[in-house]
């Protein structure tokens, strides 16, 4: 099997087991509470399909980024959280229901929002007008079989079978660092040298869009009262993103390579700051482990 097709194909079934694990870790009890309070799912939603846009509209324009540059820097700050974000969660020990919620809720509305930025990018910065359609119900049916059909999986393992669901929760943890180091591994590999140039063209942008969603998600959180593993969730949102979805956009849709260049470079980065954000989650005792209810 080669690099591209493990990652189009071994990728998603790893997410797949991944999802699976997660849904041994939670009851429906979890996701009652994201809904009765919904603070953290609200100001999740808000930073991500507003506020973060609005930040790769802000740098685009400081850092007097190239046209094509400046549009494929909103088309990612403008993508929601990816499956993988979930993962990160879990791995932190963060709000894993909180995370799921926000992942699927943001990947909806987006079908909305992520055309409505991207069309006003091409037009302030292109000059241009192009057709932006998205694939909803390929959207929709990835979310479901990646997310939510394996969570459902278990969770009524976890509801039948504790036992199993306790063992496996630990087994799914080692295997996700696996996956993510995998991951990593296979992208700088199918990068080459061209990964350089890519940081070089596009890292600076990107690394300050990192940043700030990650400082939104935890200094925002906190400042709006939300607890320590909320406003870790929220960042970890933030900061993970759906880059294959803004790669899909940029390469299949605007049909421009230059445009890919911010979601080619945060697709990788993104890995990073998320082992940053796992170091600090263990460091910080963000990351202790639940007690079991």
């Amino acid at each position: 099997m080669d690099q591209a097709t493990l990652i189009a194909v071994g990728l998603p079934a790893a997410l797949f087991l991944i999802m699976v694990g997660m849904g041994l870790t939670l009851t429906p009890k979890d996701f009652r509470e994201v809904l009765v309070a919904p603070r953290a799912t609200l100001y999740g939603l808000v930073a991500q399909i507003l506020l973060l846009p609005m930040v790769g509209v802000g740098l685009a324009l400081w850092l007097d980024l190239s046209p094509a540059l400046a549009v494929g820097l909103v088309v990612i700050a403008a993508c929601p959280g990816g499956t993988t974000s979930n993962l990160f969660a879990f791995l932190g020990r963060g709000d894993v229901a909180l995370s799921i919620v926000l992942t699927v809720a943001a990947s909806l509305i987006t079908i909305v929002t992520l055309p409505m930025f991207t069309s006003w990018a091409l037009g302030h910065f292109q000059d241009s007008e192009r057709v932006l359609e998205l694939p909803v119900l390929r959207t929709i049916i990835t979310l479901f079989v990646i997310i939510l059909i394996p969570v459902m999986l278990g969770m009524t393992l976890r509801h039948f079978r504790r036992d199993w669901a306790e063992k496996g929760e630990k087994l799914v943890s080692v295997f996700g660092l696996l996956v993510l180091v995998a991951v990593i591994a296979l992208l700088l590999i199918d990068l080459g040298e061209e990964a350089l140039v890519l940081l070089k063209q596009g890292g600076v942008a990107v690394i300050l869009l990192n940043v700030i969603g990650l400082a939104l998600g935890m200094l925002g959180g906190r400042l709006i009262g939300l607890d320590r593993p909320q406003a870790f969730t929220v960042a970890i949102e933030l900061g993970i993103k759906n880059g294959t979805l803004g790669l899909m956009i940029t390469l299949t849709m605007l049909q421009s390579e230059a445009m890919s260049v911010p979601a080619a470079v945060y697709g990788v980065l993104m890995f990073l700051f998320g082992f940053l954000m796992l170091g600090y989650s263990r460091v910080t005792g963000i990351g202790r482990p639940r007690t079991a209810t």
